[in-house]
């Protein structure tokens, strides 16, 4: 059975000073959670995170990059590659974030690429898809995300689906305060989990599908509650660590 998977997403935010305090705290308490049936994973911005690599070494906790080139080295200035990734001790890489496609601009065709050069390397690819307010308010939810999933998986075809991670964060949800409710997340989580073992058979059953938009303490037990929820990708609750520790602490009693 698939563990659920919590991920702290820090985005631009964090000095190495911020870092130690965050591990120094989070990390004295983790001892004391289950973590039988979770993993894990936080995503320091780049300039933290070779020295996170240090601070979970022998830790239960995974790192995670906020995002990745598709190739291993070239003229790419700005980039990081999924090698140097790997050579830290990362394993999941963020990739199509909401912001990175609503603020950078980055199009299906150049996620599908990222997603495939992250694959090919050994890491784990966290797919984001969601849809703005207006597309919500004109019923294309549905249709966004399938156009978001099918070409940004486009170049995977040997699926090994503790391999791919897929997060549906609504953007009118992401650091506004205003959260999808469960019946909402769970909707497209469903259509999301049929849409995939279309692409890829009954083995998509074992793809981890997060929810991400405004996780907090006080919402995670009834996200988590849906049948078709795996986990979360936390935003800013897991800037601090008694809050990110209260998240992935929490007993999941699943609907029937």
């Amino acid at each position: 059975m698939k563990k659920y998977l919590f991920v702290g997403n820090w985005k631009m935010n964090h000095t190495l000073e911020e870092t130690r305090k965050f591990f120094e705290v989070f990390l004295e308490k983790i001892g004391e959670v289950d973590l039988s049936d979770r993993l894990i994973a936080i995503a320091p911005p780049f300039t933290s995170l070779y020295y996170a690599s240090s601070l979970v070494k022998d830790s239960p906790i995974k790192l995670c990059a906020q995002n990745a080139h598709f190739a291993d080295r070239g003229a790419f200035t700005g980039e990081i590659s999924p090698l140097m990734l790997r050579e830290i001790g990362v394993e999941y890489v963020i990739i199509g974030h909401s912001e990175r496609r609503h603020i950078f601009g980055e199009k299906d065709s150049l996620i599908a690429k990222r997603v495939e050069g992250v694959y090919k390397f050994g890491l784990t690819p966290i797919l984001c898809v969601g849809e703005t307010l207006s597309e919500r308010e004109v019923g294309q939810t549905l249709e966004v995300v399938e156009r978001q999933i099918k070409r940004g998986l486009e170049h995977i075809s040997e699926l090994l689906p503790e391999r791919l991670v897929i997060a549906y964060e609504p953007v009118w949800a992401i650091g506004t305060g205003v959260n999808a409710t469960p019946e909402q997340a769970e909707e497209v989580h469903s259509y999301l989990r049929e849409l995939l073992k279309e692409l890829y058979g009954e083995r998509a059953r074992e793809i981890r599908i997060l929810y991400g938009g405004s996780v907090t303490p006080e919402n995670v037990n009834s996200l988590m509650s849906k049948p078709n929820i795996d986990g979360v990708l936390v935003g800013g609750a897991s800037l601090d660590p008694q809050k990110f520790l209260s998240i992935v602490s929490i007993r999941v009693v699943k609907e029937v």
